[in-house]
């Protein structure tokens, strides 16, 4: 059965300017843990954030910060894109303008290849002084000091160069992000709560700019009633269905 009914396709149809703007729920089926769906297998179900994920917690106990970063940056190295990921490779070919846009800080999406992906909330594959913001990879920083953050020449402290609790999203990933949602015209929204702001607000962007906006996730958001069209699978189901219907309809026009 199509996923597309046909005011979808036409608009798929004629889109140049697509955004896919994607959550942890994408990285699900590679083995790495959401944030908040899933229970308590979500990593906020085991972890409080201001232990762990905020400037604070690193001050205070910065040890503990880094070893639980070094395992989440192994548990990402170790896992592989999954049915998503490579469908959302083959998203970037299928538009003139196309970009992912994404919160996880797994580097999966660059590893399935495709176009220009923007990170909103950082990288796990490097460590950024909270000093002087010189950065390094992450495993050549965790090599040197697998149990402590590393010092910088500066004498100041390596830590994740993710984004914590508290912390303002990278200014230019973000306004290129906004750039694009406000101009795109199909919006696609994978395995995200769309609860974490400001950058669920990039689907309100898209939406008030007219975009057709099209949401994947298991579970219901605080956006699906007034998404195009809204389906209650995972996203490695739903992405390469969905990106296969897109390419047919795309090969018509």
């Amino acid at each position: 059965m199509p996923l597309l009914d046909d005011r979808l396709r036409e608009r798929v149809a004629r889109a140049e300017r697509a955004v896919a703007f994607t959550g942890a729920g994408v990285s699900a089926e590679s083995g790495l843990a959401t944030f908040r769906g899933g229970g308590q297998d979500a990593l906020w179900g085991r972890f409080r954030p201001e232990e762990v994920a905020t400037p604070e917690a690193f001050r205070r106990h910065p040890e503990r910060v880094w070893r639980w970063y070094g395992e989440r940056f192994r548990q990402a190295r170790a896992a592989e894109p999954n049915p998503a990921h490579r469908a959302l490779a083959r998203f970037s070919a299928l538009f003139p303008f196309p970009l992912v846009v994404t919160q996880n800080v797994d580097g999966l999406h660059q590893r399935a290849g495709g176009g220009e992906v923007v990170e909103l909330h950082g990288t796990l594959a490097a460590a950024r002084c909270d000093a002087c913001g010189e950065t390094i990879e992450m495993e050549t920083a965790l090599a040197r000091s697998p149990d402590r953050p590393p010092a910088c020449r500066c004498g100041g402290l390596f830590r994740p160069a993710v984004v914590w609790f508290g912390e303002r999203l990278p200014e230019a990933a973000f306004e290129r992000a906004v750039e694009e949602a406000s101009r795109c015209d199909l919006f696609l929204v994978a395995g995200t709560s769309a609860t974490v702001f400001p950058a669920a607000g990039l689907i309100d962007v898209a939406a008030a700019a007219g975009a057709a906006v099209i949401e994947i996730n298991p579970e219901a958001t605080a956006f699906s009633a007034r998404a195009d069209l809204s389906l209650r699978r995972t996203a490695g189901e739903a992405l390469p269905a969905l990106l296969a219907e897109m390419e047919e309809v795309r090969r018509r026009s």
